[in-house]
């Protein structure tokens, strides 16, 4: 496989251009292997990083871009696994924060809050986490484990969040307590095979 390996330096003043350079790079999804940040080859890749190299020479740094590949099949193996555990380290993050979505549904609907402004948070915060799948997903490779189980738990986060909208709704027109009930049995049943997952 082919790749690109970045570093650079940068005057320990101002402090925020390190910040700002490590931000981006991490924002690339690149790794950090033998003192060099490396992301697989690719236009778009090589475009992003010629940008930085535009900044970090704003910022009276120095860099270097190569590409190439790994002479070594163990060594190309060390930076397949780098990036694999990079991915699942993002991905069991978004998972942790798709459990706590279910316990704030969970919790809004054992307290009855039946109310249009926690549908409009609950969406604000699902609208979130399926912005960050899309930016893990950006920056994948093969072989990241927890992949399957990220995406399953934001499909569930959609269909709970279903449920408890149309249980505000319910509420709303008068008519909920049986519906929400319902609702509730399937959510805590479903609540434990997830968790069980």
């Amino acid at each position: 496989m082919k790749w690109l390996f970045f570093s650079y330096s940068l005057p320990a003043e101002p402090s925020k251009a390190r910040v700002y350079i490590w931000r981006q790079v991490k924002k690339l999804g690149a790794v950090n292997y033998q003192s060099s940040w490396v992301l697989p080859y690719s236009n778009e890749h090589i475009a992003e990083l010629k940008k930085l190299v535009g900044d970090i020479e704003s910022y009276k740094g120095e860099s270097l871009l190569i590409e190439g590949k790994a002479l070594d099949k163990g060594q190309e193996e060390q930076i397949a696994r780098a990036f694999r555990e990079s991915r699942d380290e993002e991905y069991r993050e978004l998972i942790e924060k798709c459990d706590d979505f279910f316990k704030e549904l969970a919790y809004e609907i054992e307290r009855q809050n039946f109310i249009f402004a926690e549908v409009e948070e609950n969406e604000e915060e699902l609208e979130k986490l399926k912005l960050w799948l899309k930016k893990i997903e950006k920056r994948v490779v093969e072989g990241a484990t927890l992949r399957k189980t990220a995406l399953e738990k934001i499909k569930e986060c959609e269909k709970r969040f279903e449920e408890f909208a149309k249980m505000v709704y319910l509420h709303s027109q008068g008519k909920g307590k049986g519906e929400a009930d319902t609702i509730k049995g399937k959510s805590t049943t479903r609540k434990k095979s997830i968790g069980a997952a």
